[in-house]
Order: C-alpha cells, then sequence, then structure tokens
C-alpha cells in the first residue's frame, strides 16, 4: 500500500465517526472480529457494568458541583424571523431538499423564545444549578456584522435574569454552528475575515451581556463543522472539499483565540474556553499497524484542536500528513498559533463515543449503539478522556457540556415516558466521570445533552435527546423518568 493511498484511507476513517447530531454513516455496520456489535434497539437498557460504588452504596460529587443540562439556539429557539433575527447557514441548509430528514427544520423547533419562561420553570423543576446554552449570531448580528440588533440582546437579557431569579448559573456558548448566511455567501469559514467578524460580535455580546455571564465557551465542536459540513456534506454549510475543511479548522481555532483576546479587553469577569468533542480513540487489535494508524487518527479527532490551543502547537503528524502545500499549512500566519492558544480559563468536554482503529486506517464497532448508529455505548471512554486530557494538558478545570443518547421515547397510555435506557446510560457515564474526579480529574460541572427534545440537525425530529419530552404540535412538555431520577441525582449531589 503505498503511503498515498494509506494517508487517504486514515484520513476517511478518522472522519467516518462524527459528533452529537451527526448524520448516521457506515460505521454501525461494522464489527470487530471475535464481537459481537448489538443496537440498542428501542433504547433497552444497555448491559450492566461496574461501578465505582462506595461501600455505602453511593458516589458523592464534590460539595458545589455544577449539574446541569445543555442546548443551542437554532435547536430550541424557533422564532426564526422574528424581530430583527437574520438567516443563518442552517435555515438554508434546513430549506434544501433532502438536506434534513423529513424536511424538517428549525424554523420553530421548540418554540423557547416564546415559551423560554416555561422552560426556565422546568430547569428550577429540576434543580439544575448551571444551564449551558448558545446565543444565536444572526440574531444579534442579522448579516454577521455591524451594530448589534438590541431586540436579539434583550431576549439574551431576560433569559439571563430568569435563570439569575431562579438560581441557576449561565454558561453561554458563542458560537453552536449557526453562521449568519450573508457570512457564507462571503466564503464563510474558509475566509479569514470570518473569525475577525465573529471577534467582533463576541465583542459586542461581552459588553452588552458580560456582567450576568460567569462562563462563556467560544466555538462549539469546531471538528463536527471541519467533518460534517466540509467533508461529508451532512451539515451546513454542506460542501465535501477536504482541501477547504482543515482550512476551515485553522479559521475556527483561530476565532475561539480571538473571542478569548474579546473578552480581556472587555473587562468582563467571566471565564473563558473552548468546547470541543473527544473521542477516545483505541487500536482494534494488538498489532503496531493499528496502534501506528490509532496515532495519527487521534490526531485528527482529538490533537488539532487541543494542542493547538494549549501548546501554541498543530500536532506534527497531522501537519505531515495533511502536507506542506496543504490549504491549511499555508493559511496559518505568524502570531496565529499565539492568538489560539490565549490562555483559557476552562476546558468544556463533549463525550459521545469511542473509535476503534485497525491496522489499515478503518473503523470497527465494539460496542452497542443507540439510535444515534454512530455512538458506541462505552462509559469507560468518559473516565479515558477526561484523565487523558488532564494528564496531558494539565489541570485545566473541566466542564462537561454534552453527554447524552436519543430514545424513541414514546408517551405510555397515562402521558409518562419511561426512558430507562437513558437513566442506565446516564447512570454509568456518571460513575465515570465520579471516577476520574477521584482519580484528580478537576471536573467542575456536568451537562446532559439535552434539557429538551429538539431540532437534531440533519436527523430533523426523529431522534429525542431531551430529559422532557417536547409535543412538537402543542409545544406541551413533559418530563420524563430520566428528568425525574436527574432530579434526584442533583438532590443528592451523586448517586
Amino acid at each position: 500500500m503505498s503511503l498515498l493511498t494509506r494517508r487517504r484511507l486514515l484520513r476517511r476513517a478518522a472522519l467516518s465517526a462524527t459528533a452529537a447530531g451527526a448524520a448516521r454513516t457506515g460505521l454501525a455496520g461494522a464489527t470487530l472480529a471475535g464481537t459481537t456489535a448489538v443496537s440498542v434497539a428501542g433504547c433497552d437498557s444497555p448491559p450492566e457494568r461496574n461501578t465505582d460504588a462506595d461501600p455505602d452504596g453511593g458516589l458523592r460529587f464534590p460539595d458545589n458541583f455544577g449539574w446541569g443540562a445543555a442546548t443551542s439556539a437554532y435547536q430550541i429557539e424557533g422564532a426564526a424571523k422574528e424581530d430583527g433575527r437574520g438567516e443563518s447557514v442552517w435555515d438554508t441548509f434546513s430549506h434544501t431538499p433532502g438536506r434534513t430528514r423529513n424536511g424538517d427544520t428549525g424554523d420553530v423547533a421548540a418554540d423557547h423564545y416564546h415559551r423560554y419562561a416555561q422552560d426556565l420553570d422546568l430547569m428550577r423543576e429540576l434543580g439544575l444549578r448551571s444551564y449551558r446554552f448558545s446565543i444565536s449570531w444572526p440574531r444579534i448580528q442579522a448579516d454577521g456584522s455591524g451594530r448589534p440588533n438590541q431586540r436579539g440582546l434583550d431576549f439574551y437579557r431576560r433569559l439571563l435574569d430568569g435563570l439569575h431569579e431562579r438560581g441557576i448559573a449561565p454558561m453561554a456558548t458563542l458560537f453552536h454552528w449557526d453562521l449568519p448566511q450573508a457570512l457564507q455567501d462571503d466564503g464563510g469559514w474558509e475566509n479569514r475575515d470570518t473569525a475577525e467578524r465573529f471577534a467582533d460580535y463576541a465583542d459586542a455580546v461581552f459588553r452588552a451581556l458580560g456582567d450576568r455571564v460567569p462562563a462563556w465557551l467560544t466555538i462549539n465542536e469546531p471538528k463536527t463543522v471541519v467533518q460534517n459540513g466540509y467533508i461529508w456534506g451532512h451539515h451546513a454549510p454542506g460542501h465535501r472539499d477536504e482541501a477547504a475543511a482543515y482550512l476551515v479548522a485553522h479559521h475556527l481555532q483561530l476565532a475561539h483565540g480571538l473571542a478569548v483576546q474579546a473578552l480581556r479587553a472587555s473587562g468582563a469577569s467571566g471565564r473563558i474556553g473552548p468546547a470541543l468533542n473527544l473521542h477516545p480513540c483505541y487500536p482494534a487489535d494488538d498489532s503496531a499497524e493499528a496502534a501506528a494508524a490509532t496515532r495519527l487518527y487521534d490526531g485528527y479527532e482529538n490533537r488539532l484542536y487541543l494542542d493547538s490551543i494549549f501548546k501554541g502547537a498543530y500536532p506534527q503528524d497531522v501537519l505531515a500528513d495533511l502536507g506542506p502545500d496543504s490549504r491549511m499549512a499555508r493559511g496559518v500566519r505568524d502570531g496565529d498559533l499565539k492568538i489560539i492558544s490565549s490562555p483559557v480559563d476552562l476546558l468544556a468536554v463533549q463525550y459521545y463515543t469511542p473509535i476503534y482503529v485497525t491496522g489499515g486506517g478503518g473503523t470497527v464497532r465494539k460496542w452497542p449503539t443507540s439510535e444515534a448508529e454512530w455512538q458506541q455505548i462505552y462509559p469507560e471512554g468518559m473516565y479515558d478522556i477526561l484523565t487523558r486530557v488532564t494528564r496531558d494538558y494539565g489541570r485545566v478545570p473541566i466542564t462537561i457540556t454534552e453527554n447524552g443518547l436519543p430514545c424513541p421515547d414514546t408517551p405510555g397510555p397515562d402521558g409518562s415516558i419511561d426512558d430507562a435506557g437513558r437513566v442506565s446510560f446516564l447512570r454509568d457515564h456518571f460513575a465515570a466521570a465520579h471516577r476520574a474526579v477521584r482519580d484528580g480529574v478537576p471536573l467542575e460541572s456536568y451537562h446532559v445533552w439535552s434539557l429538551l427534545d429538539n431540532f437534531e440537525w440533519a436527523e430533523g425530529y426523529d431522534q429525542r435527546w431531551g430529559l422532557v419530552y417536547v409535543d412538537y404540535a402543542s409545544q406541551r412538555r413533559v418530563l420524563k423518568r430520566s428528568a425525574h431520577w436527574y432530579r434526584e441525582v442533583i438532590r443528592r449531589n451523586g448517586l
């Protein structure tokens, strides 16, 4: 096998396992020799696994641990054309025939824009201590630049005031994939100027809302934008251009660093960091070939983003694999890595699935999957990725900002939703996180994905990830079994 062919195989494999909300891929059809790959059909309870239980049968988390839940603007807000909001790439993408399941769009979603007060009361009922949400860039700047839209800022000010009134700490994400379409028309994230526009937007938000937000996240899952948006085309803007994809990766990282600098310059006192979906990568067998392939795979999945932020350099093996004439290599300017590695206050980790890599650069499935066929259910991966980050990058405070799974969640005759599989999934992942804390990981909070059933990107409304059931026809909210269970976890501060 030629080196070039090997690189292409590795790169293709490295892009096949996608982040939360990814479109279905062929990964679910592959199996590891000698294992049984069993889909968790109907979201039945996953197999029981040993947990790190204390002698009294409980697991207590540190005092003041930030139990929370997460959402994003386009997935729940709706009100797509109200109060000065501009069009985003996801408006364009979802309205393009064939792009989303059933032609679903986020025009209405969970109607959170109009029902935010009701949703805040649900958060209080659950006992949430933290709420991670995103701010819609086109709601603040319709075309991605210029004077901020006061009506958009006022909505988030009302939301923030409501959180504070209920004793819930806000955690605001600046960018969760809803790029203003006007910026996409000018080249989107392939255009370096978009990173500068993002810094201007971030500065406007910091100056308007900075007194109300104790924790900020910059870019949500840049890897998903790169892989799903620019290679596979499953997400907005729907391109299939690998050469452009890694230039996009650099500009997203640059935007992150510029936003960190903007917060410092604004005088706001909040903390700030990135939100990265991290996939622990394991060799599929004991061969030297699998070990080498896994190392490069990990470079594309994890180190490309972690190293640039925490070490001020892109991983050399990835740069060598891309080649010195790649658009990414040519797009990096003097001083860019210094900006990208501007000191941060926290790291948001989003964990959904492990990846197993063969010597030939392919991927295989070893564990049961959820309804999202790309998601292997492996709680131990939570422990592994948390301890790895702390070991390799130091004791930066960590928050888990997404972890969850989709279930069918059909109401029973009495209207209740018995999502037993989600309860088992969360219990096992909480236990893994607890063991990581016990072993020295500075984990501060844990946000379940998601608070509400919502628009799940290319999957439309087919997948339900929420603790709270949403009847989209009536917008009625119903606490699922997992929500009642989670409320007790929060009350006890543990399992």
